[in-house]
């Protein structure tokens, strides 16, 4: 393929995902179940055609994916419901494998215990982004957010680590039950030791992360840093992108200016977007390449595999979640949530079960069996199949399913909970001020009593505007707290203050492009000034009832 039709090629998917998205965002269907149909569609097209290897996928589309999740994951939340997480993320991941094998080994005809156990780790690890994408839009639970978020950060590195076990074993290389326990204890424990240490030291660049595009650019290398390490220490390299992610995103707020953050949110959100899309239109492209390598294959034995692929997929998940949700106390407190977490409803067992979308991991991960894979294209195809039936599938009847189990967020005790962190945030600023006058009041240093008195000046003009702030934010929480109904409540104060503070910004906007057409105005001052009003607007909430 010439670099124009490359070129060609890549503005015509940024077209699509671009299209997508908007008919996604107008008919609430997620953009990660068209996407790969359209691919399909598209691979059915006699036009041409773009092969990535899995090794590109791997390295340069996985780690910034993973990343940017950690980044937005929450570390402590993680940490309270680790159990429950850890139980999905290499338990599950684990049996899901091992029982896929088994199904092959004696049901698909001619297929090996080894062969059955790859494709089992390449489909076992859950991708969450097309059920995270609907679960947000339809106000799933924070907690079932976080079980979700958590089980797709850490499942790939048990998948993968599964995978090269079968592959040695499909190559002949003697298996040894000790030494593949070790070998993913050193491969974990070292992959979250490189995160660690990656983590620390993009905390040691700290003084850099004040500047905006400097902190873009440590942001987009770290990932792949950790990564590289990793692979080159012979540990889980996406165990240590994970972890770097995790521990980043976590001390974040102290580590970088605001004007980072803003930015840096913004360059991953675009990554996020764009790689995603390309991703699943490329998974949908494969199908009729892989259907090629079938023609050898009886109907029957296409059949049973499938079966036993998408079957144990789809069954396994929720017999795993209802056992560990029905054990003992004892052995829950080991195998499922903690017991400060508390067992996970029925309902958020089924939500749960039918959050277990499959995605570029697993594509990428069967590509990588080796070339003398018996069977492979029959196992391309099962884990194709798996990803497609889950995406569309699964990602199309998640919504309505979270719709019809009754599962949604308390909005108005999350919106209380925010105006109450806020006034906590102007009484503490409030009290530095006091803390500030005493200070000019009682030791003015080498101020001049000119100096002393604009600053107090100052203090009681900022005082006086935390003192508003504060008075919106506790009347806000009274509404809130007096709510009858699950539903936002809307105050009609409130409402008018946001369409008048947009009217305002609407006026000085006009005003600046007429300064700017007249040529009184030049245009690098109308972008500092248009950046002001930018980043006010930006406080403003995107729908007038939050």
């Amino acid at each position: 393929m010439g670099a124009e039709t490359l070129l060609l090629f890549a503005l015509a998917a940024v077209a699509v995902v671009v299209a997508v998205r908007w008919f996604a965002g107008r008919t609430g269907l997620p953009a990660a179940a068209i996407l790969p149909v359209l691919g399909i569609v598209y691979g059915l097209l006699p036009a041409p055609d773009i092969t990535l290897e899995p090794e590109i996928l791997l390295t340069f589309v996985l780690p910034p994916l993973l990343y940017s999740t950690a980044l937005d994951a929450s570390l402590m939340a993680i940490r309270r419901n680790v159990r429950i997480v850890v139980s999905l993320s290499v338990i599950l991941v684990l049996i899901t494998a091992l029982a896929i094998g088994a199904g092959f080994h004696h049901l698909v005809a001619g297929a090996s215990l080894a062969a059955g156990i790859a494709v089992g780790a390449a489909v076992a690890p859950p991708d969450p982004v097309a059920a995270l994408a609907v679960g947000r839009r339809v106000g799933l639970p924070q907690r079932l957010v976080t079980i979700i978020q958590g089980e797709g950060l850490l499942n790939d590195a048990t998948a993968l680590t599964i995978l090269s076990f079968a592959s040695a074993a499909i190559l002949g290389d003697k298996f040894s039950a000790t030494a593949a326990v070790v070998r993913f204890v050193v491969a974990a424990v070292g992959g979250a030791a490189v995160g660690a240490v990656v983590a620390v030291g993009v905390g040691m660049l700290r003084p850099l992360n004040r500047d905006p595009l400097t902190a873009n650019a440590i942001s987009l290398a770290t990932p792949f840093a950790a990564y590289l390490l990793g692979e080159h220490l012979h540990v889980s390299g996406v165990l240590a992108v994970v972890v770097a992610g995790l521990v980043v995103g976590h001390h974040a707020p102290r580590a970088a200016s605001g004007a980072s953050r803003l930015q840096t949110s913004a360059v991953w959100r675009l990554v996020d977007f764009l790689l995603e899309g390309f991703v699943f239109l490329y998974i949908g492209q494969q199908l009729p390449d892989v259907l090629q390598g079938l023609r050898r294959y009886e109907t029957s034995t296409i059949v049973t595999a499938v079966l036993v692929s998408v079957g144990s997929v789809l069954l396994i998940r929720p017999v795993w979640l209802l056992l560990t949700q029905s054990l003992p106390r004892s052995l829950h407190s080991r195998l499922g949530t903690g017991q400060h977490a508390g067992k996970l409803t029925g309902r958020e067992v089924t939500a749960l079960s039918w959050a277990g979308t499959r995605g570029v991991i697993s594509l990428a991960a069967v590509f990588t069996l080796p070339r003398i894979t018996p069977d492979r294209d029959l196992l391309l195809f099962c884990t194709l199949t798996v990803v497609l039936v889950t995406l569309v599938g699964q990602g199309l009847t998640f919504g309505p399913l979270v719709r019809r189990l009754g599962l949604r967020a308390d909005a108005v005790d999350e919106a209380r909970l925010r105006n109450e962190a806020r006034s906590a945030s102007v009484r503490a600023a409030l009290e530095r001020l006091d803390d500030l006058a005493v200070v000019i009041g009682e030791k003015p240093g080498r101020r001049s009593a000119e100096d002393a008195a604009a600053e107090m000046e100052a203090i009681q003009v900022m005082r006086g505007l935390l003192n508003q702030r504060l008075a919106r934010y506790q009347g806000r929480i009274d509404l809130l707290q007096n709510a009858e109904s699950p539903e936002m409540p809307v105050s009609p104060r409130y409402e008018a203050a946001l369409r008048v503070r947009r009217a305002a910004m609407d006026a000085q906007r006009e005003e600046l492009l007429r300064w700017r057409d007249a040529g009184t105005l030049p245009d690098e001052g109308l972008r500092v000034l248009e950046r002001e009003l930018d980043h006010e607007e930006r406080l403003l909430p995107e729908r007038p009832s939050r």
